[in-house]
């Protein structure tokens, strides 16, 4: 543990909550990509599959439960819950997800840290959450018009990214054989938003992204 993760980690956490209290207090899910956050409990299930195998510490464990916990919280509103899922656009969330699964499959197959099922999930899980991210980007894209609280939640999710390459860079340094460079391609993803963010705050305008 290091200054770098527990500020990522924090920073995740407050991402979902931050979305957790948009969908609980207004009922509302308008601009929130489900297939962002069905990738998102994939990505979860699959990284903590050895919660009941292998304890590491209480904080650990606790965090695991945390987002195991709160993805699914919020894919069942925004499938279930008969207020919130009536805001759910589902004509402008299209991104086909499912093709994404595949092709990080077949990574993790091919690269892994050893070739095990738990180990083969972890890197599965670290290819999704890479691109989980990509059909609320285009989600936003399409819909162009972002409340603050979407907009504070997307920049919070590449804020953890960008605080989780500098663990990957202190780490790098630090320990030996550490490499993880996926971690630098999954907040370059969120790089144009991060800009026009920072200029509808500077501005102090509703941000809008480009058709």
């Amino acid at each position: 543990m290091n200054i770098f993760r527990l500020a990522g980690d924090m920073t995740h956490l407050f991402s979902v909550l931050v979305l957790l209290l948009k969908i609980h207090t207004i009922k509302s899910c308008a601009g929130v990509s489900l297939k962002t956050q069905e990738l998102y409990a994939l990505v979860f299930t699959t990284r903590y599959l050895d919660l009941f195998t292998t304890y590491i510490s209480l904080y650990n464990t606790i965090m695991k439960l945390i987002f195991l916990g709160s993805s699914y919280s919020i894919v069942w509103y925004m499938r279930h819950h008969k207020m919130v899922r009536r805001s759910y656009d589902k004509d402008q969330d299209t991104f086909r997800h499912y093709f994404l699964m595949l092709p990080c499959l077949f990574l993790a197959l091919l690269i892994n840290e050893k070739f095990t099922f738990l180990e083969v999930m972890w890197a599965f899980s670290l290819y999704i959450e890479a691109v989980a991210i990509l059909p609320q980007l285009v989600l936003l894209q399409r819909t162009r018009n972002i409340d603050n609280l979407t907009g504070q939640y997307v920049v919070l999710l590449g804020a953890y990214r960008a605080l989780y390459v500098l663990n990957w860079i202190y780490r790098y340094f630090t320990e030996e054989n550490y490499v993880h460079w996926i971690r630098l391609i999954q907040t370059l993803l969120y790089a144009d938003f991060f800009y026009f963010y920072f200029q509808s705050w500077k501005n102090n305008v509703k941000l809008q992204l480009p058709a």
